[in-house]
């Protein structure tokens, strides 16, 4: 089921709900959508699967003040999606800036979550990481047609993910991407790269104490063993300080695994196991 919903603020939101059983809420990557989340989907057939289009992002509404495109105003739209859905409480799987955004609820609305699965995200993002989104963000690609873009992408990411077949490619930048006659366009706001520099400009916070609210909760952390955004330091750093926290690191991925690998599936698995 697809379906709408009016935030506080009166935009209105994309959502999809689908399955019946535990519900896992799905929020994607920064510039992402619902699409995120095509490939794990069908190894979870007995969850309800919800997801949605942040704010400004694919099938949802642009807002008039970009610096609502911020972590705090998108979890609250999280919260009021599933208060939407009646929905009292949910597991959470956060790729990149969704895991942001779990944390966060971690810390402020911990009796709404059940457990958490972090994709490549955690405490502390690597610089070099960050850099790269920056080269892309808010800014449409040089490229004809999705063919090509995904030919760009398969080849600049073919040091850190290996046997990724074109059409997995051509999936991943379907989801953001759309053809026009006058080449490939990003199907967000690309102001969300202004409110992205105005956060940054402010200082980055600690968000240690976002991670360390989760505890007691079941939590996951998957890791593409190539990412430039999550270091292996900080992961042994999130491992010490919740010992109960269930690592996963997966091969040939960077950022961010798709969740369909065999060490991504068994984490989430693991977390599933421990709420159900």
């Amino acid at each position: 089921m697809t379906g709408r919903f009016i935030t506080s603020d009166g935009l209105s939101l994309h959502y999809e709900d689908e399955g019946e059983g535990l519900p896992v809420l799905c929020l994607a990557g920064l510039t992402r959508t619902a699409r995120d989340f095509d490939f794990v989907a069908p190894h979870l057939p007995a969850v309800r699967l919800i997801r949605m289009d942040y704010r400004g992002r694919g099938q949802s509404d642009r807002a008039q003040d970009h610096l609502s495109y911020s972590i705090p105003v998108e979890a609250r739209d999280a919260l009021e999606l599933l208060d939407h859905l009646g929905v009292a409480r949910a597991v959470v799987i956060g790729t990149s800036r969704g895991g942001l955004i779990a944390m966060l609820l971690a810390a402020t609305a911990k009796e709404r979550l059940l457990g958490l699965i972090l994709n490549d995200i955690g405490p502390e993002l690597d610089p070099a990481g960050l850099d790269a989104i920056m080269l892309y963000l808010g800014r449409d690609p040089d490229a004809p047609t999705l063919e090509a873009l995904a030919r760009e992408v398969a080849q600049a990411k073919a040091g850190m993910f290996r046997g990724v077949p074109h059409e997995r490619w051509l999936a991943e930048l379907s989801g953001n991407h759309v053809e026009t006659p006058d080449g490939v366009r990003i199907t967000y706001d690309p102001r969300l790269r202004d409110a992205v520099i105005e956060a940054g400009a402010e200082g980055a916070p600690d968000m240690w104490p976002l991670f360390d609210a989760i505890a007691p909760l079941p939590v996951a952390v998957i890791r593409g063993a190539n990412s430039n955004l999550l270091s292996a330091g900080t992961v042994a750093e999130m491992k010490r300080r919740n010992p109960a926290l269930v690592t996963a690191e997966v091969p040939d991925r960077g950022h961010v695994p798709f969740l369909d690998e065999p060490e991504a599936l068994a984490a989430i698995r693991a977390v599933l196991d421990r709420v159900e």
